[in-house]
């Protein structure tokens, strides 16, 4: 089902606030969605938003957008397949944490059938998997620089949810005490570990994970993000809309 479709003149009398507003009610209930329906649904309904937020960016310099971005945010949104790679992601539970030193990580559970009601009776019983691929960032020529570097994996306990503080806890542990390791594997460029994927999903992760992204703020404040990329420059670009948890 395709949103109303709303005139670029009539963005223009919004406020901000309500403009940001509307593009998250608008793609409330939607990141479930077929990838296909999803790239349509921007093309139609969110372009003529999209487009008047980057006229109002109030940090379009990338280097003055690194301070905004540092801390918790959960992806809401998105056309980048790679969300879609593994099945029964809990979109809820999914995070991208930046921190200080110059490293972020994307973090999601997923636990296959995690939609119907009758599995949850067994959550006791049944496990999840955490997936955590994390990258370097910085500005560089006055672009946004973003370079994979490594992925941590877990299964845990469906039961126990992966909390805010659940994940920025790993993610932390992990470059306290294993970054150096994770930084001397990414330099040697040999197979990824992904023991844990069936052969189709690692396939699938491998040829996304080894492209250097194209990286853009399309709109950025401390609460809100519309972020645009692309594998390769030839490629179709991909949305993602974040907003702050922490």
């Amino acid at each position: 089902m395709v949103g109303i479709v709303v005139s670029p003149n009539k963005l223009s009398d919004r406020t901000t606030d309500e403009l940001k507003q509307e593009v998250l009610e608008l793609i409330n209930g939607r990141d479930a969605e077929p990838l296909k329906e999803k790239v349509a649904f921007f093309k139609d309904v969110l372009t003529p938003y999209a487009e008047e937020l980057q006229r109002r960016n109030p940090f379009p310099v990338p280097e003055d957008q690194i301070p905004v971005v540092l801390g918790v945010w959960s992806p809401v949104w998105s056309t980048i397949p790679f969300h879609d790679t593994l099945p029964g992601r809990v979109h809820h539970q999914s995070y991208q944490i930046f921190r200080e030193h110059g490293y972020y990580a994307n973090i999601a559970r997923y636990a296959p059938g995690n939609q119907f009601s009758f599995l949850n009776r067994f959550s006791a019983l049944l496990a999840a998997y955490d997936f955590m691929v994390m990258q370097s960032f910085a500005v560089e020529d006055g672009q946004w620089c973003i370079k994979n570097i490594g992925i941590e994996q877990a299964f845990r306990r469906r039961i126990i949810p992966l909390t805010i503080d659940r994940a920025e806890e790993w993610f932390d542990n992990v470059v306290e005490t294993r970054l150096q390791e994770i930084l001397e594997k990414a330099e040697s460029d040999g197979e990824l570990e992904l023991q844990k994927l069936d052969s189709n999903a690692r396939k699938r992760f491998e040829k996304t994970y080894r492209a250097t992204p194209l990286f853009e703020h399309v709109y950025v404040d401390h609460d809100f993000r519309l972020v645009k990329t692309q594998r390769e420059a030839k490629q179709r670009p991909s949305y993602t809309i974040a907003v702050r948890r922490r």
